[in-house]
């Protein structure tokens, strides 16, 4: 049976031993995708960060916390997969040092204190890069303006060929409103609900691929 890569969840950057960057992501979107995935009669493997969701048995799970741990799980995965739908919400920026000891507030809380970040890696831009004919990719993009330029730019950068438009309301949220887009900039899919509809309706997008 084809296996398809999911990635899902938040990923985690840590300030020091409790404390850390993340975002909402509550993985909800990754395990209706595993489900249509199961469904199609595919193995979706999913590659999650922290999620409170539970993923379907019969789902190949590698769990993981920071962006680098995700992105190696998949250079692992990916090579052995049809392709891959990039639902995951990785953190974008991680701490230039890394405190081992937690870092306490001084001056009674009155002092400021400053960080410095870099960029984490792109994950599916990565993946893009090393993808064989024979696989697919389909990437998220969540934007809040210029949300089809911003999307098709991510589309060509990461070498997709479907991108996912949403919005910051489908964060946390078991509903989700999307555009996808193609490779050529046309839309492709409109759909607002739910998110497990959502899933079954990508998986269609990809049939044109298994033929």
């Amino acid at each position: 049976m084809p296996r398809i890569l999911i990635t899902s969840g938040p990923t985690r950057e840590y300030l020091d031993p409790v404390r850390f960057l993340t975002n909402g992501s509550s993985g909800r979107m990754g395990a209706s995708l595993a489900e249509a995935v199961l469904a199609a009669g595919s193995v979706p493997v999913v590659v999650s960060g922290p999620v409170a969701v539970q993923y379907p048995v019969g789902a190949e799970v590698r769990p993981v916390q920071t962006t680098d741990e995700m992105l190696n799980a998949c250079l692992e995965l990916f090579p052995s997969c049809a392709g891959v739908i990039a639902a995951a919400a990785p953190c974008d920026y991680k701490p230039v040092q890394y405190s081992e000891q937690k870092l306490s507030k001084k001056n009674n809380g009155t002092d400021t204190s400053s960080f410095d970040f870099v960029h984490t890696p792109d994950i599916l831009a990565v993946l893009g890069q090393i993808k064989q004919k024979h696989q697919w990719s389909i990437g998220f993009a969540l934007e809040t303006e210029y949300g089809k330029e911003h999307a098709l730019e991510k589309l060509k950068r990461k070498n997709c060929d479907f991108i996912v438009l949403n919005e910051p309301a489908a964060v946390n949220s078991d509903v989700s409103s999307v555009q996808v887009f193609d490779k050529n900039g046309e839309l492709r899919l409109s759909s607002q609900g739910g998110k497990q509809k959502l899933a079954e309706r990508l998986l269609e997008l990809t049939a044109a691929f298994q033929r």
